[in-house]
């Protein structure tokens, strides 16, 4: 009889590693005045800087010539460092689903995919997948991510940056269809959403958040998926947000979703279904059930 390979244990709480760089993303519109005053700017770099990175999608200080060249390289080194640094890219459809692997600062790797839907050869909607985490914690054992192990939380900047990446590629030409813009995002890359929940809101706001505060994409345009942490959907719902909640369920009664999803163990079906409905009555937003 083959050796079964040993579960991994639930992991809600994120190993404690070296924090990714500052970044714009990372800071509302207040806190970015305060970081270019800190640095010596006038504080009207700030809405200049988010102008470049949340409205053209530009993070080379060559290209923002509309700010000093003596200190432009200075305030994007401290502002707009990088967070991503391509490792394999993945495409099918012929070019219009690309998937990209990322290794973050400590070497830690995440992915995302882009997708392009056409009808009648035009752009219908441009989706991008995220990753919230690098590694997963929920430990599902017919998820490979769930069954890597939990590495670290991303950063909000971490998770707008793949957002930013797939802008550039549509910008740059390097996907087949012509300029488009993403319409949709959905949280369900790497990682558990709910289990990082300070940094995915504070992505959601930044892709959300209108230009140049942030990416200015629909509230209705993003969903958020989770297998089932309860008191993080119950949060979710004070938020008053517009987005789409998606509970990955897997199964249907407490006996066998006990096996596939370990996270049952803490809050049942029952109690997940529960803050789902209450989710969809208090925001007026549908709920999906996969």
């Amino acid at each position: 009889m083959a050796a079964t390979r040993p579960s991994l244990p639930l992991t809600l709480a994120a190993p404690r590693r070296g924090r990714p760089p500052r970044h714009l993303a990372d800071l509302d519109p207040d806190e970015r005045r305060e970081a270019v005053l800190a640095l010596g700017e006038p504080a009207y770099r700030a809405k200049q800087l988010s102008t470049h990175y949340f409205g053209r999608y530009v993070d080379d200080p060559a290209e923002m010539t509309d700010l000093p060249a003596k200190s432009r390289h200075r305030i994007a080194e401290e502002l707009l460092p990088s967070l991503l640094t391509p490792v394999r890219t993945l495409e099918c459809d012929g070019g219009m689903t690309v998937k990209s692997v990322w290794r973050l600062h400590d070497g830690s790797l995440v992915e995302s995919v882009l997708m392009r839907y056409l009808s009648g050869g035009r752009t219908q909607r441009i989706t991008m997948c995220v990753s919230s985490q690098a590694g997963c914690g929920m430990a599902c054992p017919f998820c490979a991510t769930g069954q890597a192990g939990l590495t670290r939380n991303l950063s909000t900047a971490e998770i707008v940056a793949q957002v930013v990446a797939g802008q550039q590629a549509l910008r740059d030409g390097r996907i087949p269809g012509g300029p488009g813009r993403i319409s949709n995002i959905v949280f369900m890359g790497m990682g558990e959403p709910l289990a990082n929940y300070a940094a995915v809101l504070g992505a959601v706001r930044r892709l959300t958040d209108p230009t140049p505060s942030g990416l200015g994409i629909s509230q209705r345009g993003v969903t958020v998926s989770t297998v089932g942490l309860v008191p993080r959907m119950r949060r979710l719902t004070a938020e008053g947000l517009n987005v789409t909640l998606a509970v990955s369920l897997h199964a249907p009664d407490d006996e066998l979703r006990n096996e596939l999803v370990p996270l049952n163990t803490r809050w049942p079906v029952a109690e997940v279904l529960d803050a789902a409905w209450e989710y969809a009555e208090k925001t007026g937003r549908r709920v999906s059930i996969e």
